[in-house]
Order: C-alpha cells, then sequence, then structure tokens
C-alpha cells in the first residue's frame, strides 16, 4: 500500500510532508494540481506521472529523467509553449485513467536525478512558475487527503506520523486487538486515541444508550437530532470513529461473569467502569488469563462549593498483579459526585491521558524510565503520584 512504501522511501515521504498530492496508479507515481499557464493565459492544473518500481517496501532511484503530463500545453506568461521541457505530445493512453498528453525532458547537470523527491519537484518548479508571476498563491502544495483503500486500519493516510518522523515507530501497534470496556466519559476519550493507532480492532463493550448527559463529558458535539435518537453508545461512537478507523467493533451489552472470558482473546483491555464490584470482577478475571489491562478511576466530591478529586490509573502487564488487592475496591461507593455532575469532561480526558500513556509504554512506544503500575493525581493539589514498580 502506499502509506507503507511512503514510510519506507525518504523521497517518497518527503513529497507527501510537504503537501504533494502523490498517488500511485499501476506503475506510475502521479503529482496531481500542478499549477500551469495554457496558451491563454489561464492558470489551469495538471499532473505529473512518472513511472516508479520498488526495492521491497522502498522506491527504487528513477529510471529515467523524463516525465508524462496530463493536461493542455504548458506555456510561459506570454503564451508561448515551453519547448525546452516539451519533447513531444504523444498523448498516449497510459492505462489506469492516465493519459500521458506530454512527454516532459529536463536532464539535470548530472545526467540522472538521484531520486523521486529531485525529480518530481524540479518539474513542478518549472510548470508553476508561469503560473506564480500571475498569481503567487498558486501552489502544487495543497495538502489534500487521499483515501488508501489497500490500508487494512484506516481509511486515509497517516500522515501524521509520517511528518513526525514516528512511522516505523507506530508500526508497534499493528496487529493489536484492543477491548474498552465502558464508553462514559474516560471511555470515549480513550477511543478517540487509540483509534488514531494503528492497532487491528478496537472492541467497545457497553449496554447504554448515549444521553444528553453524556454529550457534556465525551469528545465531540453531538447534535440535538441525535440525542432524541437515544442510540447505544457503541454504536454512536462506532458510526463516528469507523470514518477514521476500519477496525471498529461494537457490542451491546455489559461484562459480566457470564461473558468475561471472551476477554482473553485481546492484547489490551481498558476498564472504565463506575461500579466497583464490576471493575474487581474483570481485573479479578483478566489476571487469572494473564491478560494486560488498564484500569481507571475517577473519584470527584464537593468541598467548600468547590470540585477536588483524585485520578487514578492502575495496570496490569498480565505478569504483575500482586499490587491488584490493594489497589481495586471491590466495594461499590455511592458517596461520589462524579455520578452527577456532568461538567468535568477535562478531567475524564485526563483520565484517559494517563491510561493511554500507560498503554503505549508497556508497548514500547514510550521509554518507561519508572516502571509504575499505579499512579494517582490529585487536583487540588496537581500532586502525581507513582507506585508499585515492577
Amino acid at each position: 500500500m502506499l502509506q507503507r512504501l511512503i514510510n519506507h522511501s525518504p523521497d517518497l515521504k518527503r513529497l507527501r510532508d510537504e503537501g504533494y498530492e502523490l498517488e500511485r496508479r499501476g506503475g506510475y507515481l502521479c503529482i496531481h494540481q500542478v499549477p500551469y499557464v495554457n496558451s491563454e493565459g489561464r492558470i489551469l492544473r495538471g499532473t505529473l506521472i512518472g513511472d516508479i518500481t520498488f526495492a521491497g517496501e522502498q522506491a527504487s532511484p528513477p529510471s529515467s529523467h523524463t516525465v508524462y503530463f496530463m493536461g493542455e500545453v504548458p506555456c510561459h506568461k506570454n503564451g508561448q509553449r515551453m519547448d525546452e521541457i516539451i519533447n513531444y505530445s504523444p498523448n498516449q493512453d497510459l492505462g489506469n485513467d492516465l493519459m500521458g498528453n506530454h512527454y516532459f525532458s529536463s536532464k539535470p547537470q548530472s545526467g540522472k536525478y538521484d531520486d523521486h523527491y529531485q525529480k518530481f519537484t524540479r518539474y513542478a518548479t518549472l510548470l508553476s512558475a508561469p503560473a506564480k508571476s500571475i498569481d503567487p498563491s498558486a501552489s502544487a502544495l495543497t495538502f489534500k487527503t487521499f483515501a488508501d483503500e489497500d490500508d487494512e486500519v484506516f481509511q486515509y493516510f497517516d500522515s501524521s506520523s509520517s511528518r513526525a518522523n514516528i512511522a516505523r515507530l507506530s508500526e508497534i501497534f499493528e496487529n493489536q486487538r484492543i477491548a474498552i470496556i465502558g464508553l462514559g466519559g474516560s471511555g470515549s476519550y480513550i477511543l478517540d486515541f487509540v483509534a488514531k493507532t494503528r492497532v487491528a480492532e478496537i472492541h467497545l463493550f457497553d449496554a447504554d444508550v448515549f444521553s444528553q448527559h453524556n454529550a457534556f463529558r465525551s469528545p465531540g458535539a453531538p447534535s440535538i437530532d441525535v440525542l432524541r435518537l437515544a442510540p447505544f453508545k457503541v454504536e454512536y461512537f462506532r458510526e463516528i470513529y469507523s470514518n477514521m478507523h476500519k477496525g471498529i467493533v461494537a457490542h451491546k451489552e455489559f461484562i459480566t461473569e457470564q461473558n468475561v472470558q471472551m476477554l482473553a482473546k485481546f492484547n489490551y483491555v481498558f476498564i472504565c467502569v463506575d461500579k466497583n464490584s464490576v471493575r474487581s470482577m474483570i481485573t479479578r478475571s483478566l489476571a487469572n488469563l494473564s491478560v494486560a489491562f488498564i484500569d481507571v478511576g475517577l473519584g470527584i466530591h464537593i468541598q467548600d462549593g468547590r470540585l477536588v478529586g483524585i485520578i487514578r490509573t492502575t495496570a496490569s502487564d498480565g505478569i504483575k498483579i500482586d499490587h491488584l488487592v490493594k489497589r481495586i475496591n471491590s466495594e461499590d461507593v455511592e458517596d461520589n459526585d462524579y455520578a452527577t455532575n456532568i461538567q468535568i469532561a477535562d478531567m475524564n480526558a485526563m483520565n484517559a491521558c494517563k491510561a493511554v500513556e500507560k498503554w503505549k509504554k508497556m508497548c514500547g512506544f514510550y521509554l518507561d524510565e519508572v516502571g509504575d503500575f499505579h499512579s494517582t493525581y490529585t487536583i487540588s493539589a496537581g500532586l502525581l503520584v507513582n507506585g508499585d514498580f515492577k
């Protein structure tokens, strides 16, 4: 797929990162939306087409210094043909809905281009110069998003990882199957973050409907029409995040003692439930199954007319489980204003951030110099405490 080829080819990556509309069609590499001037002095846009081959997953150097161009005859500002680069105009059908209307030849002093970036930017610059002299804003750098039907995970290219030079590091998440239990405030933000990684599947477990109060502590902004429909949380969030990630799976059910065994097939499980009895049952079961998990907790209370509380993150890699008995309370607590106070989306997001950060450390994406499996953040004091080291 093109995204993987870009990740392993510095020249293609540079073209993509700088904003060129890059596409592979068959054996050709295309740069779309290159501005040029026609014989009437109008600014139009065309496509540069060059052959491309690969050595494994990396693009080989260009085999030729020439390219095809799909568009009208490119001209200078005064309407004269750019015969200095137009070799001839074959109007050749190249297949894959590509037409080689013109054949360009502009050989560098060395006799060949070192890579596709050097080659395509040279031709794009030559073509764009007359257009820029008429309109300085004319540019081939459009940063347009292209769909990638071959990508098994995303609906479109992960240009964020590519631009940050962490595309190969992001491959750590490939083939992982993730479960998120509970799609309330914290669980929905965890989904938001995990959906932006290359995990293979994200399974959502919750039997509740998405209500008005959920809208105030979840990512996004649902319309009143959506709220009136009262969709199930898992289906509401699946529809949204499937726009980006192809592996979202909805389960309209709670995790109980009768079905908890299904969690054995996941690599990591995020536990975002508000009942300690359920939390304790799930964590005990996952410990017995040697399944890694991250459990989140958010306790909020009113004190002197203000909100105070603690954010908790407790994790297990499937091996270290001795700390769970003292960290996971099995008794349900009724005196918690979190159940009624809905204006705490920022704390939900922070709770999710700490959980996802811990997951990424466990995967090796982030460096973990501490190795803690339990942490708390006290809101009023801004105090972060780590413990239960491996």
